[in-house]
């Protein structure tokens, strides 16, 4: 069936710290799961409701995705909704979904849209398990009865042109809160299908933490490695792990020879199975000559986030008998971690000498090996 989906990411996020809509989620910004969800699942457009100053937030999250486009939302949910319909073609099945439940599935939505055929709208709820309490001042003042109670999610289906036109009858004192409230209103019938634990809504910080569980359960974890050599030769300074530390000699290569940065690229690449560094920034290309290489990893790192994943740890290990790392060997570990927006702990760079023996023994050049853990889903 084809439909529209109205995704509602224009919030605040003032009870989770900040914007959720764009926070990492399992290696991808929040947003991006549900709409991967909804084009994966036939949607004929995804509309996705933005803050006023969300336009380049949305175009990083979504990159690479087709059949979306961003509209500016209002100063409260149901203003952010009804801009979102007036982009939707109202002869389709629109769903509205909050963004801010990002384990929605293919699953949830074909339930849903097989219900508009017997009611005018219909959305996933969950029985009230908990006994329940109204109190003031946080002393219970009397047990409320939870029988017939639901909590109910989001994606909700409203059959084709149902909930615009509901909106157009409002006439409630309040903006409503839950877009089922305003079908009600106009006499539509609300079905509610069994909901899903993992619709749960991230609202607070420890949210996270939650969802990244549920999610845990759906990936595996990869290990890649890379090697790199570069020789010597005239200049007086090298970069290594994105620091340039001074040295009688530079090292030789098309780039910025970075050689830290290369195994790490070839490590992350490997995870993912997306061959080699020279695959995507060929040495025959004059555009990447003398290239600064943290665009290198970037990239790496861009096309892991892409597939849904998330690197965990990287280590690198520099050999060499010249430079002495042990100084700079912070830094580097602080680059990495810009870079790749992973925590300090995450990030391991060490060095060792191969004892006078070899090509780096000779001081002739350095190598570098590399190690990167992957988190990408199943």
């Amino acid at each position: 069936m084809s439909f529209t989906a109205v995704i509602v990411a224009a919030g605040s996020g003032t009870r989770s710290g900040g914007p959720k809509q764009w926070r990492q989620l399992g290696g991808k910004p929040v947003v991006r799961w549900s709409t991967e969800a909804f084009l994966s699942a036939g949607a004929e457009a995804v509309i996705v409701v933005i803050p006023q100053d969300g336009s380049d937030q949305i175009a990083a999250a979504l990159e690479g995705l087709d059949g979306w486009r961003a509209v500016v939302g209002g100063s409260e949910r149901a203003a952010s909704v009804r801009r979102g319909l007036a982009e939707a073609d109202p002869s389709r099945p629109v769903l509205i979904h909050d963004a801010a439940r990002p384990l929605v599935t293919a699953a949830h939505i074909d339930a849903l849209l097989s219900q508009l055929g017997r009611a005018g709208a219909a959305a996933p709820a969950l029985p009230i398990a908990d006994t329940l309490k109204s109190a003031a001042h946080s002393v219970v003042t009397a047990t409320v009865d939870r029988t017939g109670l639901w909590r109910v999610q989001t994606p909700q289906a409203f059959g084709p042109g149902v909930l615009q036109a509901a909106f157009d009858r409002w006439t409630g004192d309040e903006s409503p809160t839950d877009d089922l409230a305003v079908v009600e209103a106009a006499g539509q019938v609300v079905q509610l299908i069994p909901g899903d634990p993992r619709l749960m809504k991230l609202t607070f910080p420890e949210d996270f933490d939650m969802a990244e569980a549920l999610i845990g359960t759906r990936t595996v974890t990869r290990v890649g490695t890379g090697f790199d050599v570069h020789t010597f030769g005239p200049g007086s300074s090298v970069w290594l792990c994105g620091v340039e530390i001074p040295h009688s000699h530079g090292l030789v290569g098309h780039s910025d020879a970075d050689c830290g940065l290369h195994a790490l690229t070839d490590a992350i690449l490997g995870a993912i199975g997306e061959g080699d560094i020279g695959d995507h920034f060929p040495p025959s290309d004059p555009q990447w000559k003398g290239a600064s290489s943290d665009r290198f990893l970037r990239h790496a790192a861009d096309l892991v986030s892409r597939r849904g994943g998330r690197i965990v740890h990287v280590d690198i290990t520099l050999i060499c008998e010249r430079p002495k790392v042990k100084l700079h060997r912070q830094a580097m570990r602080e680059r990495i971690a810009e870079i790749l927006a992973l925590p300090l702990d995450g990030i391991s760079v060490k060095a060792t000498t191969t004892e006078g023996l070899g090509f780096t023994g000779r001081s002739e050049g350095l190598a570098a090996q590399a190690a990167a853990t992957v988190e990408v889903p199943r």
